[in-house]
């Protein structure tokens, strides 16, 4: 393994090399945000205090003050400076001392919050390990948002710090120490990745129509190395063309497939090839890796066996299979749309092949919890690199929510440096984030789950959003369940897959990554750091929604069926879905969350 290259580049260091005032200072800033999240989703009820402070009663005895301000969309913003801690004892909890400590707090609010002890000790585990990354982070400071503009998209991503709306956003159970340092973004470490030749009997390769098994291995191996590979399996006495090859997680081969495919290995029916001629940077997932050798060539999705924000990160069979097909689906349908080709220029990232491989034995047996079907396939993704214009700018739009150590948030550093006013920077990122995405609602009933991570933004050389990129089909693309000719043919082999919902449900794939987990943290820095109000913001937010409903009146049955202005949404708590629902439980599928109560439309 190597360096990446960049500014404030280090590994994550041993915590023997973290100081106790990082330490103090990630809790710090960990209770805040626990507080601020646990009463969006009313695991806690601050009760008023008065003078702008709110209190916390637990039925451990315990109470926990703060000060506090109300956003849009329900949320609660808590000054994590002014936390204190008062518990029942021979002087009552009338005497508040400051507070800090995310454990502490978690463990006092164990049964107000209606969890159980042993949840507890797992999502201890996950927020120790959260704290630990973060406290690094501090100890070392970081590059500044003026720094972190220059990177490109894949260095960018090993500067950021998580998802915003879980308190537990690095838990990563399953791995060490050692592993966070070697494979988590944040290390910035590159690595190789390891190959491996799977008999056609266990494994099936699919592409989309112009791509061919050895297209694929051509364009990201090269001839020298296919040839190589070729005579290792020879070597084994076995035939080259009998074999279905892909790429392996190191941490993946060692950890999961040597031990759960051990019988394949000693029967060759799976053979090591030996290490990819690339290397590879790891993006916020963990799981996807982009190459950093030979940029154009593709992404990576692997699986691995740990568990990170909310469930075990492998890859479903259904998946892997139906990549390429949801691809070439999309790809055809909106690919030939005239507003998002010739205007919004819109770019999507494509799955455009897969290996799929099941466990000879545990796939046939019923209700076999999912993190042990999930442990070997793998899904290549058109790199970023290959599909942006010569001096473009691509970044994730969770990048928009980063603060570097000085306190600069990254849009403020990027909205600046456009030379735009505040407001028309904002104007053109709505336009851009939002215009495609409802374009696609609107007129096919199609939605992406378009979070931080799965919605790329290109901005022009000044910095400027110009136009969208999307991926993460195959796992986060939904269609309505109600019939719309425009989407033509579809491939009906796959609803699972491409699972058919409510357009309510629809609607809100867009509102949860859009405007809850991500236009609520962005508001409150904007107003602090580019001087745009709140109500400002979400005006503007709103100008984009209805400059589409006006551009496009024809569409008005399916502006009220995909209600965007509606007076409510549905709350959908993700933290209380680990800690109270979910839990640890091994369950044969994943879970889906469920709304507790309504939120108010801010767009309204």
């Amino acid at each position: 393994m190597t360096d990446a290259t960049g500014p404030g580049s280090h590994p994550v260091p041993h915590l023997a090399d973290t100081s106790p005032e990082s330490w103090r200072e990630a809790n710090r800033r960990l209770l805040g945000k626990i507080l601020s999240e646990f009463a969006f989703e009313q695991l806690v009820k601050p009760l008023d205090a008065g003078d702008g402070r709110y209190r916390v009663d637990l039925e451990s005895g315990v109470s926990y003050t703060f000060a506090a301000t109300h956003g849009a969309l329900g949320s609660w913003r808590v000054d994590a400076d002014s936390v204190t801690r008062g518990a029942t004892g021979l002087l009552g909890n009338d005497t508040q001392t400051p507070a800090w400590d995310a454990q502490t707090f978690l463990t006092d609010a164990l049964t107000t919050i209606g969890t159980d002890a042993a949840t507890l000790a797992m999502y201890l585990t996950e927020v120790s390990a959260t704290l630990a990354v973060d406290a690094a982070r501090i100890e070392h400071g970081g590059a500044t948002a003026a720094e972190l503009r220059e990177l490109d998209h894949a260095e960018l991503e090993c500067h950021m710090t998580g998802h915003p709306t879980l308190a537990a956003n690095k838990g990563r159970i399953g791995f060490s120490a050692t592993d966070v340092r070697a494979y988590a973004p944040e290390a910035q470490q590159r690595f190789p990745l390891q190959w491996i030749a799977v008999h056609r009997g266990l494994a099936e390769f699919r592409g989309t129509s112009d791509l061919s098994e050895a297209a694929v291995l051509e364009r990201e191996l090269g001839a020298e190395t296919v040839a190589a590979f070729r005579a290792r399996i020879a070597d084994a006495g076995c035939d080259p063309d009998a074999y279905v090859w892909m790429p392996v997680h190191p941490w993946q081969w060692d950890h999961a497939v040597q031990v759960l495919f051990a019988g394949e290995i000693a029967q060759r029916r799976i053979i090591p090839l030996g290490d990819s001629p690339d290397e590879y940077l790891p993006q916020q997932s963990v799981r996807t890796m982009t190459n950093m050798t030979e940029r154009d060539r593709y992404d990576v999705k692997l699986p691995l066996k740990i568990v990170n924000t909310l469930i075990w990160r492998g890859i479903p069979p259904h998946c892997t299979q139906g990549a390429p097909v949801t691809t070439q689906w999309l790809t055809g349908l909106l690919d030939n749309d005239p507003v998002l080709r010739d205007e919004l220029r819109t770019v999507l990232l494509g799955e455009v092949a897969s290996v799929t491989v099941r466990h000879p034995y545990l796939d046939r047996v019923p209700g076999v919890p999912y993190q042990h079907l999930e442990t070997l396939g793998c899904i290549w993704r058109t790199s970023v690199s290959a599909r942006k214009d010569e001096g473009e700018r691509v970044r994730t739009f969770a990048s928009l929510l980063h603060v570097d150590e000085r306190g600069t948030a990254f849009a403020a550093e990027l909205a600046r440096a456009s030379g735009l006013p505040a407001e028309e920077w904002l104007s053109r990122l709505f336009e851009t984030v939002l215009t495609p995405v409802l374009h696609v609602l609107y007129t096919y009933g199609i939605t992406f789950n378009p979070h931080g991570q799965n919605t790329l933004i290109g901005y022009d050389e000044n910095d400027v959003p110009r136009r969208l990129f999307l991926k993460d089909f195959v796992d986060d693309v939904s269609v309505s369940h109600t019939p719309v000719p425009e989407r033509g043919p579809e491939p009906d082999g796959y609803d699972h897959v491409l699972p058919r919902k409510h357009p309510v449900v629809i609607r809100q794939h867009v509102v949860d990554q859009l405007l809850i987990g991500h236009f609520r943290y962005l508001a409150p820095l904007v107003a602090e750091q580019l001087g745009v109000a709140e109500e400002t913001f979400w005006k503007l937010a709103r100008k984009a929604v209805t400059a589409y409903h006006e551009r496009f009146p024809e569409k008005a049955e399916r502006f009220a069926e995909f209600d965007m202005l509606a007076d409510e949404f549905p709350r959908y708590p993700f933290n209380t879905d680990r800690l109270v629902i979910t839990r640890y439980v091994d369950r044969a599928l994943r879970h889906a969350l469920r709304p507790n109560g309504t939120v108010p439309n801010p767009l309204v």
